[in-house]
């Protein structure tokens, strides 16, 4: 994992996957996990955006003034979020990989799809206190299998439309206590090495260079513009990795 080559794909990656967070506020933990899947495999690409994704997210959950608003509405679907990554975790070591590898396309191409067509489902409060642990097992189930932390968590938080700043912050929350689960799970089914550890950590510099690239970007972009650009991209790819993982 440390040839020339390797480095070149991992730097790459976390600096495109950076710069895109830096435009739209999202999209790191997607495009790093799509890239490296495509190029280094499932597993080790789980591994790899790791810290990256911790480091780039924990900010986004801690910071917004909404944090004990979000906790107290949406504990039980973070809860159940983090503690069933580890069941879908168990997948990595016992079901073919192309498997998992084509799941992950399929994610990415719902995912894109519904953010394309701006379909939006609506969940009402009365809902909530059962669609939120159910959406929150799903979330965490698929976080195991594939490393994708985003359907259908992010679907329920918009689902039960919270507001933009809220929204922002929940998400920035779902996507860091599901990387700490992630890498619990990983590290558990011997999966996250320290040569891997290592090279997560060092992806945290591209990441941040790119998000700095990304916010002067935004800057001179139209961000709904860029949106649709960035979700097209990510429909591809999650099509290319399906194609590769079925051949």
């Amino acid at each position: 994992m440390t040839d020339p080559a390797t480095l070149v794909i991992i730097f790459t990656t976390f600096l495109i996957a950076g710069s895109v967070k830096g435009v739209i506020g999202l999209g790191l933990p997607s495009v790093s996990l799509a890239l490296l899947t495509a190029t280094l495999g499932l597993p080790q690409a789980m591994a790899l955006l790791l810290v990256p994704s911790f480091v780039t997210n924990l900010w986004q959950a801690v910071v917004g003034g909404n944090g004990l608003a979000v906790l107290k509405r949406l504990w039980p679907f973070l809860i159940m979020a983090t503690v069933t990554v580890w069941i879908g975790a168990t997948a990595l070591t016992r079901v073919d990989l192309a498997l998992l590898s084509a799941l992950l396309g399929v994610l990415l191409v719902t995912y894109s799809a519904l953010s394309l067509s701006k379909l939006r489902i609506t969940i009402a409060p009365r809902y909530e206190a059962w669609a939120g642990p159910m959406f929150g097992t799903m979330n965490g189930v698929l976080t195991g299998m594939t490393g994708s932390f985003v359907v259908p968590g992010v679907m329920f938080l918009q689902a039960i439309g919270l507001p933009r700043d809220m929204f922002i912050q929940a998400m920035g929350m779902l996507f860091t206590v599901s990387t700490v689960a992630l890498a619990v799970a990983l590290k558990g089914n011997n999966l996250l090495s320290a040569d891997l550890g290592i090279l997560s950590a060092a992806g945290v510099v591209p990441a941040v260079i790119g998000m700095v690239v990304g916010q002067r970007i935004r800057q001179r972009l139209s961000e709904d513009r860029f949106r649709q650009v960035f979700f097209i991209a990510l429909l591809l790819m999650g099509v290319y990795i399906i194609a590769r993982a079925t051949a």
